[in-house]
């Protein structure tokens, strides 16, 4: 269920403008006052999004296994990110729930508060998706 902050956007909402803000803000071009991000960060950027196209795996396999990993990982950014990009590649509800098993069984039970949140961002997505 869609939770609202006390700035009126949902959790979905402010993950969204914060990663586009910052992404502008690191790989844009910057001003002697507000430098950019540098040609190494921004290849680094543009290497992350190459790895995740449709190759031999398919974009949505890829999506699932950057989920898996960021579960494992712990990182709450990645994990809502690869949610979004999973819904949006076609992901089904069975396939998300399997890739969040596997995330438990090799990151163990440290990995739950994390799937709590996930789950709480795979119903937002669900929603609206659902809303169009």
């Amino acid at each position: 269920m869609s939770t609202t902050s006390q700035t009126g956007l949902s959790r979905y909402e402010q993950f969204q403008a914060f990663r586009s803000r910052l992404n502008e803000r690191i790989l844009g071009q910057g001003t002697p006052e507000r430098p950019a991000g540098t040609l190494q960060t921004k290849r680094f950027f543009t290497l992350d999004g190459a790895c995740y196209q449709p190759g031999a795996l398919d974009g949505k396999t890829k999506e699932l296994l950057g989920l898996a990993a960021s579960m494992v990982l712990r990182c709450d950014d990645c994990i809502s990110y690869h949610v979004d990009q999973a819904v949006k590649a076609g992901a089904s509800d069975q396939e998300l729930w399997e890739t969040f098993d596997i995330a438990l069984i090799v990151g163990g039970s440290i990995v739950i508060p994390h799937l709590r949140r996930a789950v709480d961002f795979l119903d937002e997505c669900r929603a609206r998706a659902a809303k169009g």
